[in-house]
């Protein structure tokens, strides 16, 4: 009877799975009718990973992040090496950097149990676990709009390319973002993420022996834990409260605080000062402007219908 019931569920999830298979919009209601406990089952598994590790909470947002503006939201980020896969794992900005890939197989892991078989993509895994991410540590919720397929495919040498860097200037970052179809305000708000959060030494070491828009105090505050030589992997936090979601990245940029060339790059005397004056005077527009940009960035060139595949372990190609 048990292993009936099972068959029929599987049948069930299957016929309803092929009823939204040839969609080729995302919706925030993708998985109501092949699997409503998905969403549930995937904020367990980000909630716990949290409250064990806040810094988790970032590491998963940064996932996302760094998977869509390599050939779009896609999990391609997630592919381990292979001969075939020159995996994005291994390019400059994630290289024993991005982290959180154990928390993404237990939540594939759950995700699949709750629903009976693999029906969720990974890259759907990754934007819903960002979000989750962001309101375990106080920050704002949107509705995630779902529906992507997986990649069969990464690239080292575009994850090398596409993935700002920590040492771009404002026109660089501009143009970086638009090449993703994102504008200054996306620019501004989607680094806000840095209000959580942690960055290894290497990253800003010239700009804390060397940089000209860095307040003294906070130089030489850094330079005890980043010295000229060696201590590359020492970390210190993106902002004041890198375990809470909130405003104090910007008000660190005002005050030549920024830890990164590309954070302080943001408040240089540019086009991007009075949105960061804003977020400072009205931190709700912030929050939403973090939500909205969140969802157009989810938008970038995801695999839909029939395009690409649900993984069965997001590590590697079915």
């Amino acid at each position: 009877m048990a292993s009936d019931r099972s068959l029929q569920i599987q049948i069930f999830v299957l016929l309803a799975l092929a009823a939204t298979a040839f969609s080729t919009t995302l919706s925030p209601h993708f998985y109501d009718g092949v699997c409503p406990q998905a969403l549930p089952a995937i904020k367990r598994v980000v909630e716990a990973a949290v409250a064990k590790e806040r810094r988790m909470g970032a590491s998963l947002l940064r996932l996302h992040f760094h998977d869509c503006f390599v050939n779009g939201c896609d999990a391609s980020i997630l592919l381990d090496p292979t001969p075939t896969i020159d995996s994005e794992k291994n390019a400059g900005p994630n290289n024993n950097s991005a982290r959180g890939f154990e928390v993404i197989d237990q939540i594939k892991a759950e995700v699949d149990k709750v629903c009976g078989c693999s029906v969720v993509s990974c890259a759907d895994i990754l934007a819903v676990a960002a979000r989750d991410s962001v309101v375990a540590l106080g920050g704002p919720s949107w509705k995630v709009r779902m529906g992507r397929r997986d990649s069969t495919t990464a690239s080292r040498t575009q994850a090398n390319a596409d993935i700002p860097s920590p040492f771009m200037d404002l026109q660089a970052l501009i143009a970086n973002f638009q090449r993703q179809g994102l504008n200054e305000r996306d620019l501004v708000a989607l680094a806000g993420g840095h209000t959580i959060g942690f960055s290894k030494c290497l990253l800003f070491k010239n700009r804390t022996y060397n940089g000209t828009n860095i307040d003294p105090a906070f130089a030489q505050q850094l330079r005890a834990s980043c010295p000229p030589n060696g201590g590359d992997s020492n970390l210190s936090p993106l902002d004041p409260t890198p375990a809470r979601f909130d405003g104090a990245y910007y008000n660190n940029l005002v005050k030549q605080r920024g830890l990164l060339q590309s954070d302080q790059a943001l408040f240089s005397g540019g086009s991007t000062d009075a949105i960061v004056r804003s977020y400072i005077s009205n931190p709700e527009a912030f929050w939403a402007d973090f939500a909205r940009s969140m969802i157009r960035m989810g938008n970038i060139k995801p695999l839909t219908g029939t395009q690409g595949q649900i993984r069965d372990n997001c590590r590697r190609v079915n």
